[in-house]
């Protein structure tokens, strides 16, 4: 039996489900700055064995460089991510990056994807889906957005690896998910843009491994 065919179901049949994630009372524009959102991946009960449904989940925020940051949004975008947006935002005013990385990205809304949680379940790890379903969400919220970037580094990896040589391998493994789908190094943070299109490459790679093995 191939690797393909022990997947718990069709991988073409995953959803992504959305959910935008704000207090009730952040009704103005700038209140639910910077966004969260949660993207859950999973297959209908009716095409997979309950158990198995749920396939990954991903947690976004979206930041839009038309402001200046402030401590109140570090806990929402992570220091990194902080630090990374006060290096290459030149003019907060007009949502300028710095031009190094400006000429890299095709000009679009002023806002900034920033990858925070990307964990796909046991049973669906091992087959490649991960930056496929990465891209696919990244992709989706693309009209309201210019680039995404994340980090890869092992002291993402420390709270959910036994040891300090496996979050290493963890974080390498991430690094290698993020490049097959676009993603490039700059300043010690990988970015995307969000046009790039190896993020619709990743799609078609899976249509064209698993469209004759199953039923849509």
């Amino acid at each position: 039996m191939t690797a393909m065919k022990q997947l718990p179901a069709n991988p073409l049949s995953i959803n992504l489900t959305f959910e935008h994630e704000r207090l009730w009372w952040q009704t103005d524009d700038e209140d639910h700055m910077p966004e969260r959102w949660s993207v859950s991946a999973d297959v209908a009960v009716t095409r997979c064995a309950p158990k198995n449904r749920h396939v990954a989940d991903f947690s976004l925020v979206i930041a839009d460089l038309h402001r200046e940051r402030n401590l109140l949004d570090a806990p929402d975008l992570g220091d990194w991510a902080m630090e990374f947006i006060a290096e290459t935002l030149i003019d907060p005013a007009q949502g300028k990056l710095h031009p190094d990385l400006d000429d890299k990205i095709t000009p679009g809304v002023a806002r900034m994807v920033i990858v925070r949680h990307v964990v796909l379940t046991p049973p669906w790890q091992g087959h490649g889906l991960g930056g496929a379903l990465l891209a696919g969400a990244l992709r989706a919220l693309a009209p309201g957005a210019r680039l995404a970037v994340a980090r890869v580094s092992p002291l993402d990896f420390l709270s959910s690896s036994p040891d300090k040589i496996s979050a290493e391998l963890a974080s390498i493994r991430f690094g290698a998910l993020l490049e097959r789908i676009g993603f490039k190094q700059w300043r010690e943070v990988h970015f995307v843009d969000l046009q790039h299109p190896q993020l619709l490459d990743a799609r078609m790679e899976m249509f064209e491994q698993y469209e004759n093995i199953y039923e849509i």
